[in-house]
């Protein structure tokens, strides 16, 4: 197959957020180093997301979209200054030169930065709210591929581009790694951890609180391992008494940058969490984990014998967004703490025995 993009000189990708979503499209980077050695690479994203792409070695540039900025300008009714910035960034972005636009977020605010930056090259993947109008290419992925990225995957093989393994990759640097290091060391003077994320923004997404409790104290009283809760500042209390109630347990929830709470990952033994963007961060480091999905369900197979799903594939799941069962959320209250273990640590067994 003849690649779909002819000598691009300059690659811009958009997917704007979020952190899982950032983490699994990331192989998209290496295989467009690999396909154009020779072109430019950028990233437009939220500015709040920008660190976990901005030390990757694949990309030239990371753009970053002040997205935040210009809501607090329009909730002050600053619209003179919010018009300016506007303006600005349409320019800077311009200015780039990129010829080629690869928006893998396929919405309406995505594809009008793809048409605002001037390429004559722009191409959609899975392209919603009117979005492909703005597109010179739509690619539809076919779905029911349980891969994680899969969607990803099938957008480079649309292109004509070879996905091969299609591994994630998150970069950190030797100053995030020394912080996760000092965090660490800092309450846990010695000894090896596992990472907890329990945390997210739906409610039906999240596993229960005594679940929590009772895996975090078998992880200690039978492998050994200390807990290390991850989690934005907003989990910051929640973290707190799940901590308060573990035999031996460290709250990082908003206390370190997004790469540095993926350095700490990296360092783990083993990490347990719900349908989180930390969550899928551990595959890009290959420790072994256990993702717990119930209204969503990412993916079904990790590509990876090290990385484990527990999913309750109940008649109404997966129900994303619309959940139909009043706030039981059965899907997450039938996983045990209990089976969750006994996935963990035959994950851990494994590591230790190579197999």
């Amino acid at each position: 197959m003849t690649p779909a993009i002819a000598h691009p000189e300059k690659i811009l990708i958009i997917r704007l957020s979020a952190i899982g979503d950032l983490v699994m499209a990331s192989p998209i980077i290496d295989v467009l180093r690999s396909a154009y050695p020779e072109a430019k690479i950028g990233w437009l994203v939220q500015a709040e997301f920008s660190e976990l792409l901005a030390a990757h070695p694949g990309l030239d540039t990371v753009i970053e979209w002040p997205r935040r900025q210009w809501t607090t300008l329009l909730r002050a009714r600053r619209f003179i200054t919010l018009a300016r910035e506007i303006k600005r960034f349409v320019r800077e972005l311009r200015q780039a030169g990129f010829d080629t636009v690869i928006d893998i977020q396929g919405l309406l605010k995505s594809a009008l930065w793809a048409r605002l930056s001037g390429a004559t090259t722009r191409i959609g993947l899975d392209c919603r709210e009117g979005s492909g109008a703005l597109m010179t290419q739509v690619v539809t992925s076919p779905g029911g591929d349980p891969r994680i990225g899969s969607e990803y995957r099938a957008l480079i093989e649309a292109l004509g581009l070879a996905a091969g393994d299609f591994p994630m990759s998150v970069a950190v640097n030797e100053d995030d790694e020394r912080h996760a290091r000092a965090l660490i060391e800092a309450q846990l003077p010695a000894g090896e951890y596992a990472v907890l994320c329990p945390y997210t923004t739906r409610p039906q997404k999240h596993w229960f609180g005594e679940q929590w409790v009772q895996l975090a104290n078998r992880l200690e009283s039978e492998l050994g391992l200390a807990v290390v809760v991850l989690g934005g500042p907003g989990d910051a209390a929640a973290a707190a008494e799940l901590v308060a109630r573990t035999t031996r347990g460290i709250n990082l929830a908003g206390c370190s940058t997004l790469r540095q709470s993926a350095a700490v990952i990296k360092a783990a033994r083993l990490l347990i969490g719900v349908d989180t963007g930390m969550t899928h961060t551990a595959l890009a480091f290959d420790v072994p984990s256990v993702a717990l999905f119930g209204s969503t369900r990412p993916y079904l197979d990790t590509g990876s014998p090290r990385a484990q799903i527990i999913y309750k594939d109940l008649p109404c799941s997966p129900c994303r967004r619309h959940p139909t069962c009043d706030g039981a959320f059965t899907c997450m209250r039938d996983i045990t703490a209990a089976e969750v273990f006994a996935t963990a640590r035959t994950l851990v067994d494994d590591t230790a025995t190579g197999s």
